[in-house]
């Protein structure tokens, strides 16, 4: 389903159905007409996103975007029923937290297989994630490296990129960077293994890193896309 050899860019909205409504068409008539554009994108209906919109907002990003739609449940409980809902909704990944139950983890990456769905294990807040991974039946397709919104302003707090080679490893998985990830940030990345990059949609006067709103989005997603390649 991914291509381990290929540069993703996971385009994050965490705000409203408006933002969506008003920037995700601009960014699918700008990327579409790349090679591979729609392969290599990812749009994502980030935690906070969902909380407001629920499963309708979902739906509306896949009724605007042909490719890849994540859901950042951040699933902690519950695995069977989230899942489902987030595939009823139109997505084709979605994510758990690391810092679950072990069951839960389990039950989540095997319901993400049946449903022919991207299974993303956000490692968040875990201090070892090789240790997490150690514990599972079966691997996620994705690991997610996650410096978490509330940090990127904290001192020292970084991406954790030291944990690439130990999982790379172990398990044949795909590596995520999420974080207050710029275009810097995205080359760093790359550089360090990664083989997706999270960029969060981001209002002007925010305090986060990411794409400004107030921007060409497309324009700048098509920049995040050639610095990865």
């Amino acid at each position: 389903m991914l291509d381990h050899k290929t540069r993703y860019l996971q385009i994050a909205f965490n705000y409203d159905a408006g933002m969506v409504q008003q920037l995700l068409p601009a960014i699918t008539q700008s990327v579409l007409s790349l090679p591979r554009g729609r392969e290599r994108i990812f749009i994502e209906a980030g935690t906070p996103y969902i909380k407001r919109e629920g499963a309708a907002g979902i739906r509306l990003i896949r009724s605007l975007w042909p490719g890849q739609v994540v859901a950042d449940l951040k699933t902690v409980d519950g695995a069977l029923g989230e899942v489902d809902m987030a595939r009823m909704a139109g997505a084709t990944a979605a994510t758990v937290l690391g810092s679950s139950p072990t069951a839960a983890l389990d039950l989540f990456v095997a319901r993400c297989a049946q449903l022919g769905m991207v299974s993303m294990i956000d490692m968040l807040g875990v201090k070892d994630p090789l240790k997490v991974l150690m514990r599972l039946a079966t691997p996620p397709m994705v690991v997610v490296l996650h410096r978490g919104r509330d940090e990127e302003n904290a001192y020292g707090k970084v991406i954790e990129y030291r944990h690439v080679s130990r999982i790379r490893s172990k398990f044949n998985v795909l590596i995520s960077a999420a974080g207050g990830v710029d275009l810097k940030e995205a080359r760093s990345a790359i550089f360090n293994g990664a083989n997706i990059v999270v960029a969060n949609l981001v209002r002007p006067g925010d305090p986060w890193a990411g794409i400004l709103t107030d921007g060409d989005v497309g324009a700048v997603a098509r920049q995040f896309l050639a610095t990865i390649a």
